[in-house]
């Protein structure tokens, strides 16, 4: 069985079935969760992925620290690691411009982790972080920064306002993430993810609460398409 060409393979590992055929469906090779697996199930699924895709690196999203470390020590030579994800491989040849789009420093995680989902998918990323809509002033020293690129990711807990300045500064493709940072009344990201949803400014779309995953993945695809 080719992995890399059939749609409709999958490897049987007994606590998995593995989707080695996702990538030849849909351009992009399955990722491992790391929450809730051990570190053993996450080494093998990291070893079957690169036999299946050895030209794509394997990802691992909101992998503990004990993974993190096992799996850099096992692929000391092939892999990156970031605060709540390893990837195992080289990166691709990045194919257009994502820019994370960020309103505070407690977004940080959300937001790197859409960062270096986009960059493990394909794309180029630029960050823009600390331009929260209190101090509006600091997104408008940025603008040439959302105009450069081929797609925002715009990440904000609070009231979640930001996503609908900035879909009202440009006409860049704009996906926004809801955070669950924010105080009693934010119901852990809720409050902002209806604000995204309710935005006033045309052409926003939305993920899910905390979900920068998600939003690496569709911003990736977004560029990838656009630099073809």
């Amino acid at each position: 069985m080719n992995h890399q060409t059939d749609p409709d393979a999958f490897t049987d590992l007994g606590f998995a079935r593995l989707d080695t055929g996702r990538a030849a469906r849909t351009g992009d090779p399955e990722v491992v969760y790391g929450e809730g697996k051990t570190t053993e199930q996450a080494l093998e699924l990291i070893g079957q992925l690169r036999l299946a895709h050895p030209d794509r690196p394997a990802l691992v999203t909101r992998a503990p620290q004990e993974m993190r470390d096992a799996i850099a020590s096992a692929y000391a030579d092939q892999v990156t690691v970031d605060d709540r994800a390893v990837a195992v491989g080289e990166l691709p040849i990045p194919a257009g411009t994502v820019c994370v789009v960020s309103a505070g420093t407690s977004d940080a995680p959300v937001a790197a982790e859409a960062a270096f989902t986009a960059r493990v998918f394909g794309a180029g990323v630029t960050r823009v972080n600390d331009v929260g809509v209190a101090g509006v002033h600091r997104l408008l020293a940025a603008r040439a920064s959302l105009e450069a690129a081929d797609v925002l990711i715009v990440v904000a807990g609070m009231d979640g306002a930001l996503p609908s300045v900035v879909g009202g500064l440009t006409g860049v493709p704009l996906v926004a993430v809801p955070t669950s940072v924010g105080y009693g009344a934010s119901f852990g990201g809720i409050a902002a993810l209806l604000t995204m949803l309710n935005s006033c400014a045309p052409g926003v779309v939305v993920s899910n609460i905390d979900n920068g995953f998600g939003a690496g993945v569709f911003a990736a695809r977004v560029a990838r398409r656009a630099n073809k």
